[in-house]
């Protein structure tokens, strides 16, 4: 064995980029932007929307508590439900039905916050499905070898999309009017819907009983659980740097005004690391390379915390953010792994539940701290929950892997948690299947 499997494709130094450059990906693109660009927008749009009324800010952020809700019920419930192979009318009906939250949220900006805390419910959970069957398709329309290289493309425009969405909200919310903002979210979700049918109406599945699709999916799912564990450990550290970055300046005395370009230092970071990480294949397996790169943006967060200066913060968050990306990836791969083909958009979309009830653990747990102990405390404490969850996810794959080799190795659960497939299967064997993973993240 000279060679160390990773991922679905032997180890190779020489990756390219190439192979998943095509007509079809550039659509995809431009589809997934529609699509998630509302989703990062949308958060500091319900802020700016009600934000002049009595109250608005608390409101604001109950708006935001609403969407966010939504997302972590919709994403499992209606990700269970799509069908690989006839995925587009159902990532239509949601992407539209997130659209009509928005256009209700633009719309009726003066209406009862009951009205809209249900309109920022629906825009949440109708698309929750839609990042989960989007990874799924890409990863169908690219080699399988190169599915690492497809996810990296993913993240690089994930990350590229929450760079931009702030500063797109602010400028519209204050420039021409807080409605704005929503409205042009309800306009990308409809235009991402009719775009769908410029790509291939699902992703290829394997025949029935192959596997493990003849078991309840649920508890193919379910098989799965580490690595949503490990994902909710990942967004937690992002939840960290994003909610309390603005009050550990305070305690510095630092310009609050300079936690957005810290941030932004952190996502352009993150999409290098995330074109870093796909131009080759990474020795070990994945369950251990996740543990590492988790440990080191654990230890970037925590120099956040004690670093007194902006611009060591600012190299600090860059690593936090280089790492970050290749976190990410590596969740997302040892997912396509665990998973066969026609639990893979629901297993992307458990996840994308997962990591948003970690980021909502982190940051509620760092806001239950501030009144009582210092940002820099707080921060602290989030990264030792963080690093709980690791531990958990890291035990959960190693236990995950040892069973499913008990049992015969069998397709689906163990080969990804152990990040290597059986040695029968070869270099792209049968665990791997024609899906894909990124999210998401949030």
């Amino acid at each position: 064995m000279g060679e160390a499997v990773v991922g679905a494709a032997p180890y190779r130094r020489g990756m390219s980029y190439r192979e998943v450059v095509s007509r079809r990906v550039l659509t995809w693109a431009l589809v997934a932007v529609g699509a998630r660009m509302p989703v990062a927008m949308a958060p500091l749009a319900l802020v700016f929307l009600v934000r002049e009324r009595p109250g608005g800010y608390a409101l604001g952020a109950a708006l935001a508590a609403a969407y966010v809700i939504g997302e972590i019920v919709g994403a499992p419930v209606l990700g269970m439900r799509l069908d690989p192979g006839r995925a587009r009318p159902h990532l239509a009906a949601g992407l539209v039905a997130g659209a009509v939250g928005f256009a209700g949220l633009g719309a009726f900006a003066a209406a009862p916050a009951a009205l809209l805390a249900a309109f920022a419910f629906l825009a949440g959970a109708g698309p929750a499905a839609v990042p989960g069957g989007l990874r799924a398709l890409l990863t169908s329309l690219v080699p399988r070898h190169a599915a690492a290289q497809a996810l990296s493309v993913e993240s690089m425009l994930t990350f590229g999309v929450w760079a931009v969405s702030p500063a797109a909200v602010t400028g519209l919310a204050l420039g021409v009017g807080p409605r704005l903002p929503l409205l042009l979210e309800a306009a990308l979700m409809a235009a991402a819907a009719l775009g769908l049918w410029l790509l291939p109406a699902g992703w290829a599945a394997e025949p029935d009983g192959a596997g493990g699709r003849g078991a309840s999916k649920l508890r193919v799912l379910a098989r799965a659980w580490p690595v949503y564990v490990t994902g909710a450990a990942g967004l937690s550290l992002l939840s960290l740097a994003e909610l309390v970055l603005p009050a550990l300046l305070e305690q510095r005395g630092i310009g609050v005004g300079w936690a957005g370009p810290l941030l932004t230092v952190m996502s352009v970071a993150s999409a290098a690391g995330a074109f870093a990480y796909g131009l080759r294949s990474w020795p070990g397996r994945l369950a251990t390379r996740s543990v590492v790169l988790m440990a080191g943006m654990s230890a970037a967060v925590c120099l956040v915390a004690l670093i007194p200066a902006a611009p060591g913060m600012a190299v600090a968050l860059a690593v936090a953010g280089l790492l970050q990306s290749g976190a990410l990836l590596t969740r997302n791969l040892s997912l396509r792994e665990a998973l066969p083909p026609h639990a893979l958009a629901a297993g992307y979309s458990v996840m994308y539940a997962a990591v948003g009830a970690g980021y909502a653990a982190t940051g509620s747990l760092a806001g239950a701290l501030l009144p009582h102990t210092t940002p820099s405390t707080a921060i602290l404490a989030g990264v030792s929950l963080t690093l709980l969850l690791t531990a958990v996810g890291w035990w959960g794959e190693i236990r995950v892997g040892r069973s499913a080799r008990g049992a015969g190795g069998g397709a689906g659960a163990g080969a990804g948690a152990d990040g290597a497939l059986g040695a029968a299967g070869g270099a792209e064997g049968a665990p791997v299947g024609g899906g894909g993973d990124a999210q998401r993240g949030l």
